[in-house]
């Protein structure tokens, strides 16, 4: 087969996903008022919103507790958590489509640090997450009691 301009089509039997567009972000960087709670938090204690983050972000496979304790001890030994911390606004940023706004990540997260985990935290609420619950309590959260039938050891036959 070919298409209309003479090149080759290959047919690979895997249906072609349409190219959709970059998001934005739901809130700018300078938005922290819109979430009082969150920018408390990370006011007080950046290592947790930091956490939260990277726990939903890396989909659980590290839990909030040890992100956040990287997190502070990069605070506490080099001062330079910030590099840590825009790996995960990196990873959030390719999930959502996200562009790099207002600049790249590690000159956000250097210069505003505490702006970008508010603006990452509330970005995740606005996408159905519950940061404070952890991976696992927003799976739980959007299965809501959902049960799998049990799995025997051979299937059943007649």
């Amino acid at each position: 087969m070919y298409t209309s301009t003479g090149q080759p089509q290959y047919v690979t039997g895997v249906p072609a996903q349409p190219m959709t567009a970059p998001s934005q972000w739901s809130t700018g960087l300078c938005d922290c008022g819109k979430d009082c709670s969150s920018c408390c938090l990370t006011c007080w204690c950046p290592c947790i919103t930091s956490g939260r983050i990277a726990e939903i972000v890396d989909k659980g496979t590290t839990s909030c507790g040890v992100h956040g304790a990287i997190y502070s001890i990069l605070c506490l030994l080099t001062g330079c958590e910030c590099i840590y911390s825009c790996m995960f606004r990196s990873k959030l940023r390719q999930q959502y489509m996200l562009p790099e706004q207002p600049c790249n990540d590690c000159l956000v997260h250097c210069c505003c640090e505490w702006c970008a985990l508010c603006q990452e935290y509330r970005e995740l609420k606005h996408r159905g997450f519950e940061p404070s619950l952890g991976w696992e309590g927003n799976l739980a959260r959007q299965n809501q009691g959902v049960v799998m039938p049990p799995v025997g050891p051979k299937e059943m036959t007649r």
